[in-house]
């Protein structure tokens, strides 16, 4: 009776053990994810279109009687920051156009001879190298060209090309540089191929719009996205700031007055009061704004388009109320902040000495 009643007992217990692991097995989990629908990727369809018009920057063009050289680049630093270069030995090249102040110099308009209030702001040499004409009114026809406009500018360096030649003549270091890079004296010539050298270095094209041009979808914020759609649909800013650079290389009147702009280069009546599309990669570094420096931020530039511009009498048809709200002019700052980059970072070289 003993053996039968412990018999039963075993069975009893088996049996509910057998059901718990039945329970347990019924318990599990099952996968969650098997019977939920896959989540449907949304396309912003005006986000890519707008994507679509922009494009990398590239590799700057190099003028084949001036291919860059380490040699070169160096030599062409060094001349950027001597001040040999004006008249008086005090200011060179750097002093409106800084590397700490976005290559240019931060004030509205530029401080040039002996204390002269310039006409017009310092305009950034960031990509300089990328327009087939310089100056805010593309006199200078090339890069080199350009470098050698405020060394004999009365009103900037003031320097006399031939006494400058004579001037580095007198320093055996430049003697000896100018004959390694250019096995060639030293002349008004090659003092602008070196420094225009140099200029091309100072790029920006790796910024957070760059990267999301690649693929890099998180890049540039959701703002920043709205921004690129209004950039190229409702505020048509990219019917001017197209292409690689960003600028159609041309020029327009925005409604500003006093100065003449791009018609005292050509002479046309239709060109008076136009100045030069600026490229926008850096932009954010290179306040304040405009060619005459009167627009202190980014949001005072969006603002004065959105209001259609100025009153001069020859103002581009393109210029006209955009009826952009306030978050609209915040989300294309948030653009043009990302197309921004790093400032290229220049140390100050040592000057020869006689």
């Amino acid at each position: 009776m003993k053996k039968m009643g412990i018999g039963i007992l075993l069975l009893f217990v088996l049996l509910i053990l057998g059901a718990c692991g039945a329970k347990e097995e019924t318990a599990a989990p099952a996968d969650k994810n098997a019977n939920e629908p896959e989540k449907e990727i949304v396309i912003d369809k005006e986000l890519e279109e707008a994507k679509a018009k922009f494009e990398p920057l590239g590799e700057i063009p190099v003028p084949a009687d001036n291919p860059m050289t380490e040699e070169k680049i160096e030599l062409g630093k060094t001349l950027y920051f001597d001040p040999r270069l004006s008249g008086n030995n005090v200011q060179s090249c750097m002093s409106c156009h800084a590397p700490g102040a976005g290559y240019g110099d931060g004030m509205a308009k530029f401080i040039g001879f002996e204390g002269f209030n310039g006409p017009r702001n310092s305009p950034t040499i960031i990509n300089s190298g990328y327009y087939p004409t310089n100056f805010w009114d593309g006199r200078a026809g090339s890069l080199e060209e350009q470098a050698l406009g405020p060394i004999q500018s009365e009103v900037e360096m003031n320097q006399d090309l031939d006494e400058l030649v004579i001037e580095l003549n007198g320093v055996p270091t430049y003697v000896e540089r100018f004959n390694t890079v250019f096995n060639d004296k030293i002349s008004a010539d090659n003092i602008a191929k070196a420094i225009a050298a140099f200029e091309r270095t100072i790029v920006i094209a790796d910024t957070a719009f760059d990267r999301y041009l690649q693929g890099e979808e998180d890049a540039i914020s959701v703002d920043a996205k709205e921004g690129m759609k209004l950039f190229a649909g409702k505020a048509g800013c990219i019917s001017c700031h197209a292409g690689p650079l960003l600028s159609d290389y041309n020029y327009h009147n925005l409604g500003m007055s006093g100065d003449e702009g791009r018609f005292a280069v050509t002479g046309n009546e239709e060109d008076k009061g136009k100045f030069r599309t600026s490229g926008l990669r850096g932009v954010a570094h290179t306040a304040p704004f405009m060619h005459d420096g009167s627009l202190e931020t980014l949001n005072d530039v969006i603002a004065y388009y959105n209001e259609g511009g100025g009153k001069h009498p020859n103002k581009s048809v393109q210029m006209k109320p955009l009826n952009l709200t306030d978050k609209e002019i915040n989300s294309l700052v948030a653009f043009l902040e990302s197309m921004s980059g790093e400032l290229p970072v220049v140390e100050k070289p040592e000057i020869p000495s006689n």
